[in-house]
């Protein structure tokens, strides 16, 4: 009986140790655990960073951010706020004795500074302004903050009519975006405020808008961005200025690239400036990269550092010894970092692999903080040190219960020979047989995918599905001249190249040509109906926040400045609009059962773009649906909608597709 017992222990023993190590499929409803960690920020001692860290409260149906801190050593992790309203956009004092950030808690007017004492105690309200605050930056010596302000809006009416909202004026050319609505044009500006008098001084005022603001290191200048052009609202032509931190403080001009001039990042000695600008130099192009570009501090001597990468490059940073600037690059599905050598005047890789770095931070003399994800980890900080990554953070540990699909790359060969990138989704890594197959594509259409972790195709995966995403031409990390192929050629080479990868992958033995679906979101759902228009091989669709009737979305959506400079008015070029919308004039071709979805709110892709296909479908007894989220824009913030898209994705596809 002893001996029966002791079996019996061991075989319940090695039964409930299975069961702990079992790993259940990515779904829907993991979504809400993911942590979105942004905004990092390396204390002046080097010991310490201070980061935004976003999570869902399931029982608010909302995001939260709070601020963390993390020891460099890796050994200590704080969380600094707490409560039902978010912090975030912290920032040190330069003498590391306070963490500043912004929230709206105990505030009529929006956000405001806020101080926390990095030995203990409460935060404290630090600002009461009006007008919405979109970013600050302490001064070196630590006794003002530059702030970025936008206008206070006019709210004198009649108090005995409050319920009755006033009628909104327009007579702008730009006059609608997503989230923000019609707009009102109140403007940008600068200012100073006094941290211990709390006086605020107004540095720029009038008809125009300011951003990105940057101290010079001594304290006297600050560094800006604006379009100061004739007619701002019909072109992208931002440059770089200079003020004197005073009232009426002299204003220099330093860029005049017709193009946009961006990201001012002053040298550690205050000599030089370090900024990105467009390749392009006209009034406006969506399929454009940028370039790392130094200057002296006075605008002259300005000198283009990328260029024969022939890559987009973003977050320029300085060392702190000043001998080097730190920028990422987007490379065909990877983004890394790279840095630039001021004395030999090269350009070296600091770290690269099947990872993406989003963001990236000085530590000590030559060290890096870098925010980093994977195709199998949502960001995380990791610290480089001569070229090897070092994990710092923690927070998506719960992702050791999950089993995630394996991600590989793979390449294929459009019709007219054009070698294009992608990525593909499987639970089996060994790919022993044909599955029903999804074509998940992405928006843009400038972006790339890559090796950074992707909720939806995992998601799509876990079903049993091989999942591809596809960077057609139109996508970035593949050069210029790649990006600028579907210029006022909308739904041809990317539908030829999305084809071709198929075709690859069906040839491969991967996906099983009678079991093929497609879907996407914005642009990609804008390309889901220019290919099921053009091939009718797929069983299943999802077109998410798209257009297939382009005519109808000038004066519509916020893409009027690109329309006008890419294709024409539509009086102008009507044939070009005709031949642009071939889903909606052709939609007797389609014979995929299709799920349109948008949310109501959506002023970038407005609703009316999936309610002309669902239409045109549904008159033709095409099976189709409708989906509409209530008060949601382009990208949904509620995260019960986000984990029901996600449930209706699945149903749609496993009706069609299993």
């Amino acid at each position: 009986m002893k001996k029966i017992l002791a079996v019996t222990l061991i075989c319940f023993s090695a039964h409930c140790a299975f069961a702990q190590n079992v790993k259940k499929p990515f779904s829907p409803a993991d979504v809400l655990k993911e942590k979105n960690l942004s905004d990092s920020r390396v204390s002046p001692d080097d010991k310490w960073v201070v980061y935004s860290l976003s999570e869902v409260d399931t029982a608010k149906d909302k995001a939260i951010t709070h601020l963390w801190m993390q020891s460099l050593t890796g050994t200590e992790s704080i969380q600094l706020t707490y409560g039902p309203e978010s912090a975030s956009s912290p920032q040190w004092s330069p003498d590391g004795k306070y963490i500043s950030f912004l929230s709206s808690r105990e505030s009529k007017n929006g956000s405001q500074v806020w101080l926390l004492n990095t030995h203990g105690g409460e935060a404290k309200k630090l600002t009461d302004l009006k007008g919405e605050l979109n970013g600050y930056q302490w001064s070196p010596d630590g006794k003002r903050l530059v702030l970025l302000m936008q206008d206070a809006e006019n709210t004198d009416k009649d108090k005995d009519d409050e319920k009755t909202p006033l009628p909104i004026r327009i007579d702008s050319y730009h006059f609608k975006q997503d989230i923000e609505g019609y707009l009102h044009h109140l403007h940008t500006h600068l200012y100073l405020f006094d941290i211990e008098t709390k006086k605020l001084d107004t540095l720029t005022k009038g008809n125009t808008d300011e951003q990105s603001p940057e101290w010079s290191p001594d304290g006297k200048t600050i560094a800006f961005v604006s379009n100061r052009s004739a007619d701002p609202e019909k072109n992208d032509n931002t440059d770089i200025f200079t003020i004197e931190a005073k009232t009426g403080g002299k204003i220099t001009q330093l860029t005049t690239w017709k193009g946009h001039d961006i990201n001012p990042k002053w040298s550690p000695d205050g000599k030089f400036i370090a900024y990105l600008r467009s390749t392009s130099d006209v009034d406006y192009i969506m399929y454009d990269q940028d370039i790392l570009c130094i200057m002296g501090a006075d605008g002259k001597n300005s000198k283009t550092l990328t260029t024969a990468l022939d890559l987009p490059v973003a977050t320029p940073e300085w060392s702190k010894d000043g001998k080097s600037i730190a920028f990422t690059v987007t490379d065909d599905r990877k983004n890394y970092l790279s840095q630039y050598n001021i004395n030999t005047k090269k350009i070296s890789t600091v770290c690269t692999g099947e990872y993406g770095i989003a963001n990236e931070a000085a530590i000590g003399p030559s060290g890096w903080l870098v925010e980093m994800s994977t195709p199998y980890l949502p960001t995380e900080l990791y610290g480089v040190e001569n070229g090897t990554l070092r994990r710092l953070t923690h927070h998506q540990d719960w992702l050791d219960k999950v089993k995630l699909a394996h991600v590989e790359g793979f390449s294929s060969t459009s019709k007219d020979g054009t070698k294009v990138s992608g990525l593909l989704y499987t639970l089996d890594s060994t790919k022993s047989k044909k599955l029903p197959f999804i074509l998940y594509i992405h928006g843009g259409p400038v972006g790339q995918d890559d090796y950074t972790f992707d909720d939806i195709r995992q998601t799509l995966a876990a079903e049993g599905y091989a999942v591809a995403a596809v960077n057609y031409r139109g996508s970035n990390g593949r050069g210029l001249a790649y990006c600028k192929a579907i210029f006022a050629d909308w739904g041809n080479k990317e539908v030829a190249d999305l084809l071709g990868a198929v075709d690859e992958l069906i040839k491969e033995g991967i996906a099983d040509p009678d079991h093929l679906g497609i879907g996407g979101w914005s642009y990609g759902s804008i390309l889901t109906d220019y290919t099921i228009a053009t091939d009718t091989r797929f069983k299943a669709g999802i077109a998410g926040a798209g257009s297939a009737l382009q005519t109808t979305m000038y004066g519509s959506d916020e893409y009027v400045l690109q329309y006008d400079n890419e294709i024409g008015p539509p009086w102008k070029s009507q044939e070009k609009w005709i031949n642009l919308s071939y889903p909606f004039f052709h939609a007797d071709r389609i014979k995929t059962p299709v799920m349109f979805m948008s949310g109501l709110k959506d002023f970038n892709v407005p609703t009316a773009g999936s309610e002309q296909m669902y239409m045109a479908l549904k008159q033709q007894n095409i099976p189709t649906e409708l989906i509409l989220y209530p008060n949601q824009y382009h990208e949904f913030t509620v995260p019960s909608y986000q984990v029901d898209r996600l449930k209706r994705y699945i149903a749609w596809y496993n009706k069609y597709l299993k």
